[in-house]
Parts: C-alpha cells; structure tokens; sequence
C-alpha cells in the first residue's frame, strides 16, 4: 500500500478557485454560502478566504448575490433557531441534529459563534433564563385607557420555548408532541382568554397542539 498526500491548494491558480465557487452556485441554484461551499466545493472556503480576503469579495468577483454570512447572523436569530430545533425534538438538540432541513443553520456556525457546540447551548439556556428577556411586553400607559390589561396578547418567542418546556413539549390536553407525532404543531395559548381579561404571563399559558387549541376556541 503507498501512501499518497493530498493536494496542495495553495498554489492552484485564482481562475481555478473561483471556478469551482461557479460551478457550486450554478448546482444549488444560487450563491452558495461558506457552509454550502465546503459540502460541495473541491476546495475548502479558508483557501479561498485567504487568496481573496472574504466570502463577499469572491462572490462579487463572480458577480453573484452576496449571502448573509454567519458573522452577521443575530445572536438572537441563532437562539430561535435553536429554539425551534429543540422543539420539534421535544429534547434538547445534539451537535448531529443541526442540520438542514431541521435547523436553518449548520452546527459550525453555532461553533464559529461561540467557540464550541456545548458553549453555545450555554449561551441559549442562559439567555432564555435571563428575566428582562422573557418578560412579556407591558402595554404603554398611552393605550391603557383603551384596555385594562398590563400585558400585550402577543407572546414572544422566548416566553413560548419556557412554556413549552415547562410543559414537557407536550399537548396538556391530548399528550401529543412532536417528537413522537411527526406533524404535530404545538400552540401556545392563554388558559384565561385574553379577551376575558387573561394576561400574557408563564402561570395564564399552556401548550396546545394545533387541533386541540381549535377544539377549545369552538367552546
């Protein structure tokens, strides 16, 4: 058996480079993201990167659309897709779960954030937890002549994903949750109607499926 070392990229000519970037985009139908590129390209995007400075500068040398690069992914954007991940699961993600099509973002970008995987799950967790970032919004004195409610109808992401964990990922009504009914949408729903005066706090709201949240408007 001889052994045989790869080759080198460090000196295949520019229009060879940028070809292969080309070649990747006119497969997926689009620019290809750092991510996209490395699971397709011949080459891997730090070579590219290096030759031409950034993603962007090698895109616009092919004349392409830029794409959002994870450096400018909001911190907050990354949560809520994790947020969504760990709810479909009904369990708390692991590294090989982020992927596509369950998480709109791959795991090296959570990684590339936040130095590794389990840092990053940190960093969710503490975030969800933090109170002045689960609270629900108050309604402006202005309008409160036009409600007597202290809290908005609307329920933020956040304050979803601690009801929803609270609740074991599961309908409180039928049992049901996504992780063993593939399909199976959960709603979060006041317990007290807002309508009736019920307010936007974690102790008014419970998990619903879909069907069981219609089930109970019709009563």
């Amino acid at each position: 058996m001889k052994f045989q070392l790869d080759n080198h990229s460090r000196n295949v000519p520019d229009e060879e480079l940028l070809s292969d970037v080309k070649r990747v985009a006119e497969e997926i139908g689009k620019s290809p993201t750092l991510d996209e590129y490395n699971e397709r390209g011949k080459y891997h995007a730090t070579t590219l990167t290096r030759r031409f400075g950034s993603w962007f500068q090698i895109l616009s040398k092919l004349n392409l659309n830029p794409t959002r690069s994870p450096i400018s992914i909001p911190n907050e954007d990354l949560f809520q897709n994790l947020e969504e991940v760990w709810v479909s699961l009904g369990r708390q993600p692991r590294y090989e779960d982020i992927q596509k099509p369950l998480s709109k973002y791959s795991a090296s970008t959570y990684e590339k954030r936040f130095g590794t995987w389990r840092k990053a799950l940190e960093k969710f967790v503490e975030f969800v937890n933090n109170e002045s970032s689960v609270e629900t919004e108050v309604i402006p004195k202005a309008q409160k002549t036009k409600s007597t409610h202290k809290t908005k109808r609307s329920i933020n992401w956040r304050l979803r994903f601690i009801v929803l964990r609270r609740d074991d990922f599961k309908c409180q009504s039928c049992g049901k949750s996504p992780a063993n009914n593939p399909g199976v949408v959960l709603h979060v729903d006041h317990i007290k109607p807002w309508s009736k005066g019920g307010e936007t706090i974690e102790e008014n709201l419970q998990t619903l499926c879909s069907k069981c949240n219609v089930g109970k408007s019709d009563l």
